[in-house]
């Protein structure tokens, strides 16, 4: 009898963890892959068009998830041609501002995409280092530690002090201000998008962050 119940845990215990391992990778799926060709909307395909003559790719990313409502796509891929092109800060301060964001949010597929970036631009690697183990960053630029404290405590509070919107109205202005306000809700919208939707990194890539504890 007692054998008998020894073989049924273990069956039972075997089937536990094979259920376990099906529900890891089940949540670790790609909820919204690409849409194959021939399942496009006709909305789809014209955002898809639009997107590739500009990119020399079918969407992508967060953009392949909001492809699912093609005019959100194409109002969010013009919004992105904003930043990397008219961005009212210099691009340093741009990607340090997009770091913060993808920092925020653990979000795999924004950071791979934008720390190279970033160090091109002039962002220093122990810069970028400190941001994604979630340590205050040392030996910041003046305008780099306005820009850092601005987005960290817009993030944090939801708000921002009266001293630190002096600080960054002095150091960027009013334009600056929007400018920065608004790379963090717009990465932060691209990092909701796909963190429920499980985007996975491009093939061949490694998850950069470590998962914040909870």
């Amino acid at each position: 009898m007692f054998r008998h119940f020894h073989s049924t845990s273990r069956v039972l215990g075997v089937a536990f963890i094979l259920t376990l391992g099906s529900c890891v990778s089940l949540r670790a799926q790609d909820r919204m892959p690409p849409i194959p060709a021939d399942k496009l909307t006709e909305a789809q395909r014209t955002a898809t068009a639009e997107f590739r003559a500009a990119r020399n790719a079918d969407p992508n990313g967060p953009f392949g998830v909001l492809l699912r409502v093609p005019d959100l796509m194409t109002l969010g891929f013009k919004w992105r041609e904003h930043v990397q092109f008219r961005s009212v800060l210099d691009q340093r301060l741009t990607e340090f501002a997009i770091l913060i964001a993808a920092r925020q949010w653990t979000q795999q597929y924004e950071w791979n995409a934008h720390y190279p970036a970033a160090l091109k631009a002039g962002l220093k690697p122990e810069i970028v280092a400190a941001v994604a183990e979630g340590r205050l960053p040392a030996h910041m630029a003046d305008d780099e530690e306005v820009l850092y404290d601005f987005c960290s405590e817009l993030h944090r509070n939801q708000s921002v002090s009266d001293a630190t919107y002096a600080r960054a109205l002095a150091k960027f202005g009013e334009s600056g201000i929007v400018e920065a306000a608004s790379i963090e809700g717009y990465y932060t919208l691209l990092a909701m998008v796909m963190n429920a939707a499980r985007t996975p990194l491009p093939a061949g890539a490694k998850a950069p962050l470590a998962a914040f504890p909870r």
